[in-house]
């Protein structure tokens, strides 16, 4: 099917209880490229799918968001901005079907389809790795950890919130020495819509956020939702924002072992 087609989604979800959101149009050059294309992807199919979800009662939808969506300079991060909006908004339209909304956010996913560990390990059979910035910083997180968040959100999740990881991040240079030591780096430079840091919580949603072991939780800033929902978590400071370059900092060898535990490097 595809997430573009309400009807069709409306069979697909035909005694579903649970949904977990993760289609997008998620490569920054190619949403800059196709502005129409993310939008109806990203935010008319992420509407669809709200919709048949209410009309098929579904019990819980979890969607999968990112750090681009937060103060977005590209498209696809706005798109997913807006997606995050819609999918919490939705929650007050749920009433008697009691269909719960909520998301998560985290940051690169390692090792996934168009990121910059299979590019570097294609570079490096090349002999010349390109660097945007040696001294770009971006979060991390295993596909494991990814799904253990979903699971997390699945199980705890009160409607209308957002699950944020704790996660380690890197510069890209570490990244590239921690892949192929020996090889070439050439600096090319910030592509259009990129940021030289990544952030997963601004210090304006600070004022909703409640932290736990593992994760925070930005709870939402609607009169629907109960001032006592989440006694059991510890308030943020005022100001607090979550950044990568503020964020714990792999090292060389911590990345390398990282790759090497995962499969990606021997």
């Amino acid at each position: 099917g595809d997430i573009r087609d309400r009807r069709r989604l409306m069979l697909a979800l035909r005694g579903v209880d649970i949904v977990v959101h993760a289609a997008a149009m998620k490569h920054v050059p190619i949403a800059e490229y196709n502005p129409s294309e993310a939008v109806q992807t990203n935010i008319d199919g992420a509407l669809n799918l709200i919709d048949a979800c209410l009309e098929r009662n579904v019990e819980t939808l979890v969607a999968l968001s990112t750090d681009k969506a937060v103060s977005p300079v590209n498209l696809y991060g706005a798109t997913k901005l807006c997606m995050e909006k819609l999918f919490v908004a939705a929650n007050s339209y749920s009433g008697a079907t009691g269909t719960r909304f909520d998301l998560v956010r985290y940051g690169n996913v390692i090792g996934s389809k168009g990121s910059v560990v299979p590019l570097f390990q294609r570079q490096k059979e090349q002999g010349e790795l390109t660097l945007t910035e040696p001294s770009m910083t971006r979060f991390w997180i295993t596909m494991a950890q990814a799904v253990e968040l979903v699971l997390e959100a699945l199980g705890a999740g009160r409607g209308g919130e957002t699950l944020i990881p704790k996660l380690p991040a890197c510069t890209v240079e570490d990244l590239a020495v921690a892949i192929a030591p020996d090889v070439p780096r050439r600096v090319i430079g910030i592509r259009p819509g990129e940021k030289f840091h990544e952030c997963l919580i601004t210090a304006d949603e600070s004022r909703h956020v409640v932290e736990y072991d593992r994760y925070f939780v930005i709870q939402p800033n609607y009169p629907w939702w109960g001032e006592d929902e989440r006694r059991d978590g510890k308030p943020v400071e005022a100001g607090f924002a979550y950044t990568s370059d503020k964020a714990d900092m792999l090292t060389v060898g911590e990345v390398r072992s990282l790759l090497t535990e995962l499969g990606f490097i021997s």
